[in-house]
């Protein structure tokens, strides 16, 4: 669509984390800015791409066949994701991790959950009876409801939760962290994490 402090730091990033929990992965939206997608890997959802879209250079998946326990490290200076089997890699993505002050939280984490087509619970759009967007990108513990409307949450393809309301998922990329802490990935991508991930699976998130 987050976290990081002496007497006070175990208090400060609890509170964090638990904003975390509530709060999910959504963000304002840039596609609104000029009508176009600038995100990196391959085509995600049906908008257009803007010609301005940094190119994705990195990810790939060499991982089909591949015996092993998997297991992911995320870097978050690096804005990569690795994917390994047994100890080998085999895969890596590029990624868009939680921006300044919802900063994706550092740790050792499992895999608790996989949603394939997970929505966030707290941010997306209000739509009407047709489904059609009347007020986009809204929290709905703040924005109010339209008559007439329902909310409609952000959609999180792939989502594979690691901790409070925090998960690896396809999104958009604009080239730097984005997001309001999950790990978004290009689609393809997270669909091959999505397959080769099970419950319990092992995920490091580093500086």
């Amino acid at each position: 669509m987050s976290l990081d402090y002496s007497l006070l730091r175990p208090f400060t990033a609890f509170g964090a984390l638990a904003f975390l929990v509530l709060a999910g992965c959504a963000e304002e939206d840039p596609r609104l800015a000029d009508g176009q997608t600038q995100y990196l890997g391959g085509v995600y959802g049906n908008e257009p791409v803007a010609s301005t879209a940094p190119n994705d250079n990195v990810s790939y998946w060499d991982g089909d066949g591949v015996p092993g326990k998997p297991s992911v490290k995320i870097s978050l200076g690096e804005q990569r994701a690795y994917f390994y089997k047994g100890g080998q890699l085999v895969g890596i993505s590029q990624l868009s991790t939680g921006r300044e002050g919802l900063n994706t939280p550092m740790g050792q984490y499992k895999i608790t959950q996989k949603d394939i087509d997970h929505a966030s619970s707290r941010f997306g759009d209000y739509v009407d009876a047709n489904d059609n967007v009347i007020v986009p990108n809204i929290d709905n513990e703040k924005d109010p409801k339209p008559p007439g409307t329902h909310y409609k949450g952000a959609p999180m393809p792939y989502f594979m939760r690691i901790v409070g309301g925090v998960g690896m998922h396809a999104g958009y990329l604009p080239g730097y962290p984005a997001s309001h802490g999950c790990i978004r990935m290009p689609e393809f991508m997270a669909e091959d994490f999505f397959r080769s991930v099970e419950k319990g699976t092992p995920v490091t998130v580093t500086p």
